[in-house]
């Protein structure tokens, strides 16, 4: 992180590895007094067993800003290109939200 005085300047490094970036089509959310979990998922139609890819776990208050950016970034993407049509709706699992273009009862990870 480069700073000087006047102003702060993070720099960002993106490593050609990460830059290729990871599908996953479910992501598994959880969360304690301390922190939110997101483990996202990549299901195959037809698999019985489907892979964590990637977690993520933050304090709440980054999960916040991260759900506020994520609405203003489908409000903009949705005035460009139209509104995004969900197939059907999901509900909540006790454990957690699901959120997956699967119709499936609970993901264990």
């Amino acid at each position: 992180m480069a700073e000087n005085n006047n102003n702060q300047q993070l720099q960002i490094e993106l490593k050609p590895e990460v830059a290729e970036g990871t599908y996953a089509n479910l992501a598994i959310i959880t969360h304690s007094s301390c922190e939110v979990i997101t483990d996202f998922v990549q299901m195959m139609p037809g698999m019985p067993k489907a892979q964590v890819k990637s977690r993520i776990i933050m304090a709440p208050e980054h999960a916040k800003r991260l759900l506020l950016a994520l609405q203003d970034n489908i409000q903009k993407y949705e005035q460009q290109f139209g509104a995004i049509r969900l197939q059907q709706p999901q509900q909540p699992s006790p454990e957690g939200r699901t959120i997956a273009p699967f119709n499936i009862k609970k993901g264990e990870a």
